[in-house]
């Protein structure tokens, strides 16, 4: 089982054993995790009816966390016990040492009250499934809350999920929902969306109510329902093509073609996400990202691809990039082709798929001489 899991389970065998420390701290930004556990601390320690009374939410860009520790310190009179939900740890890190701060959460846990819960959430950090991957700064993030308010509390490790525990939930929340998952269509759908659990658990809702009565998914109906696995062909795609592979292009356009639901009248749409794609690399290019991690920071909400084609569109970038002083001409030559061919699907041609097939064997051609290849200049707004 992966860190993330394991310190998760640790956790829960606390709550549930009536182990619990009088605070812990939640370090990692993978929400699924921290969900898990918070949804199980409310239904261990927060009666519904009691909600309003035991159970408070602070942000300490807003609350100070002298405040915050009185409050804990300060018996209820209405409920007999309290769970505070401290976020926004990062601003005790920030701005000057914070002697004072960090001396009063000494004294709060040198003697705190046994009827309340401290729980502090560090979501500022990012823990990869693998730790020794886990980028300098988070590093350093991680051991300075282990060696502060680690002193005191527990710490659970908020880490991403790997491949394998993704897996394993899959097929175990499956069958606690009386569905059986296919393996072809578990590894599809764990895969597709990059392990990224809220987005698992997300689509497997959509995927049991879509079966029904048949009570059994199929890789089918992860190729049906969920959007990214249709978009993995679109990314091999433009992979042959920054290859320069012409034939393994020409073979997954057709089968893109074929698998519409609308089949050549798809053509637009196809094109559409080619050269949103092709956008993609540009900016990346431009921006020189080289990880995964800072291709969020470079492409815009609502401009970013699906977790599992991050990695391969920087190798994409790279190619091009690798050509030296031709990278960036490449990829705008790249998009004024979708832009003729874009104008010449909208004009009703009589061959949707010749269209489509001449502009995949002109992209993945090398580029010609620039006096050939400027006699056409197309503008094009996507």
């Amino acid at each position: 089982m992966g860190a993330g899991f394991a310190s998760v389970e640790r956790f829960l065998a606390e709550l549930r054993e009536n182990r619990l420390r009088p605070g812990y701290v939640f370090a990692g930004d993978e929400v699924f995790l921290y969900e898990r556990c918070r949804r199980a601390i409310l239904k261990a320690l927060v009666p519904p009816e009691m909600r309003d009374f035991c159970l408070s939410e602070l942000d300490l860009a807003e609350t100070n966390i002298f405040e915050a520790l009185d409050l804990a310190r300060t018996p209820s009179l209405m409920a007999p016990f309290q769970v505070l939900f401290v976020r926004n740890v990062k601003t005790l890190y920030t701005r000057g040492a914070k002697k004072e701060e960090f001396a009063a959460i000494e004294a709060y846990f040198r003697s705190p009250n046994p009827q309340a819960l401290i729980l502090f959430v560090a979501d500022h950090i990012h823990i990869p499934a693998d730790p020794r991957r886990m980028d300098m700064d988070d590093k350093n993030r991680y051991e300075r809350l282990r060696e502060t308010l680690g002193e005191w509390c527990g710490m659970v490790e908020l880490a991403r999920v790997d491949e394998a525990d993704a897996l394993r939930w899959l097929q175990a929340e499956s069958k606690q929902r009386q569905v059986q998952i296919d393996g072809d269509a578990a590894r599809e759908l764990v895969d597709a969306l990059g392990a990224d659990m809220m987005l698992v658990a997300g689509e497997l809702e959509k995927l049991v109510l879509y079966v029904a009565e048949k009570r059994q998914v199929t890789l089918g109906d992860v190729e049906t329902m969920v959007l990214a696995a249709k978009q993995r062909s679109l990314y091999e795609l433009t992979d042959a093509i920054s290859a320069k592979d012409k034939a393994r292009a020409l073979a997954l356009l057709h089968g893109l073609l074929n698998a519409s639901d609308g089949g050549d009248d798809s053509a637009i749409g196809h094109l559409y996400m080619l050269a949103r794609t092709f956008r993609q690399m540009l900016v990346i290019l431009e921006k020189n990202v080289r990880d995964s991690r800072a291709i969020w920071q470079a492409l815009w909400q609502g401009f970013r691809m699906p977790p599992f084609a991050a990695e391969d569109l920087i190798r994409q970038a790279r190619r091009y990039k690798a050509r030296r002083y031709k990278s960036r001409r490449e990829l705008t030559r790249a998009l004024r082709l979708i832009a003729r061919a874009d104008l010449e699907l909208r004009s009703q041609p009589p061959d949707k798929r010749l269209v489509l097939e001449r502009l995949v064997l002109e992209l993945a051609s090398e580029p010609r001489a620039a006096a050939a290849e400027n006699s056409s200049q197309y503008a094009m707004e996507w």
